[in-house]
């Protein structure tokens, strides 16, 4: 539909309000210069704030999207900053006065211009080694853009099986209705989380390995090949999409409730 024609349904009844915001979301396309079009009506339409890709971008380019992004929209996650533009993009948002938060171990920011409010869902996130908790990391920041309460515990993998089971114990007493696994070397962890708790479980591989399996090929083969039911995988270092999906399964549970 054109804009005056959601406009005119709108006044004739013929869509209601929340109908109108997702179709008005759809024009929300917003150019910056020659070499971006940023998706400002996503958080609108379906939850997720604008992600910024940033490992092949100039600086300059990054600052231009991060202005004009929150200029529309309250949120922006801008991720995979080149180690060389880090320090000088978070100078930026300081002398701008945004606020912001960093992940542990990883170039991945939360930009935001006002507070985020916590929805009613939680997500556990658990890492199973210490070179897995970037990856872990960028969930938690998709998963705090989007209004999510994360409880997240690293370093529990099967290595030294016996951690894992007080943190999963905590994430079903607090009730969490998602847990995201982040596990390199073999993956298993997330075969034995899913193995062992009612809600769904997303794997994200890591590219923590070396030899036959390196680069996260093992980890991403057995979560593939799992033989428990209940556990979905992403991308070889896919935590932005662990903490979208996860994100969306919370927020429709939420809307199913209220």
């Amino acid at each position: 539909m054109e804009l005056n024609e959601i406009l005119e349904s709108l006044k004739s009844g013929k869509v209601n309000v929340p109908e109108a915001k997702k179709l008005l979301a759809l024009h929300s396309i917003e150019k910056i210069e020659n070499f971006a079009r940023i998706d400002i009506g996503r958080k609108n339409r379906r939850g997720i704030p604008e992600v910024v890709f940033a490992e092949k971008k100039q600086y300059s380019e990054i600052e231009k999207i991060i202005r004009k992004t929150l200029s529309k929209s309250d949120s922006v996650v801008v991720s995979r900053i080149k180690k060389t533009d880090y320090s000088r993009v978070v100078s930026f948002l300081k002398k701008s006065k945004l606020k912001f938060q960093k992940g542990k171990n990883n170039t991945t920011l939360l930009i935001f211009n006002k507070s985020i409010k916590k929805s009613k869902g939680k997500v556990g996130i658990l890492a199973a080694g210490t070179s897995d908790i970037g990856v872990a990391e960028e969930a938690r920041l998709m998963l705090e853009s989007m209004s999510i309460e994360c409880i997240c515990s690293y370093d529990v993998g099967v290595a030294g099986i016996h951690r894992v089971f007080p943190k999963l114990k905590e994430l079903v007493e607090n009730d969490v209705d998602v847990i995201i696994v982040v596990a390199g070397m073999e993956g298993a962890l997330a075969t034995v989380v899913s193995s062992l708790v009612d809600v769904p479980v997303i794997g994200v591989p890591v590219s923590v390995g070396y030899g036959y399996g390196e680069k996260g090929m093992a980890a991403l083969a057995s979560m593939l090949q799992s033989c428990s039911l209940g556990l979905s995988v992403v991308n070889i270092d896919n935590g932005i999409g662990a903490g979208a999906v996860a994100g969306s399964i919370v927020n429709q549970i939420n809307r199913k409730k209220h």
